[in-house]
């Protein structure tokens, strides 16, 4: 009873899937280096802005 359950379930996930509409090569390319751009630029803001805090918080101590 499980193993059918299983297969059905399978079964299921196959025409499901089918139906997704996937991103093509090029665009999953460009949205990888969209994220991986914006990941840099908040590190760099991040890290300017710990930078800065720091020297004040060194400052005034």
């Amino acid at each position: 009873m499980k193993a059918l359950n299983a297969f059905q379930f399978l079964q299921e996930v196959k025409t499901e899937a089918s139906k997704v509409s996937w991103p093509s090569r090029q665009q999953t390319i460009r949205d990888t280096i969209i994220v991986i751009a914006f990941s840099a630029v908040v590190a760099l803001l991040l890290s300017f802005f710990d930078i800065i805090f720091s020297e004040v918080i060194n400052f005034i101590a």
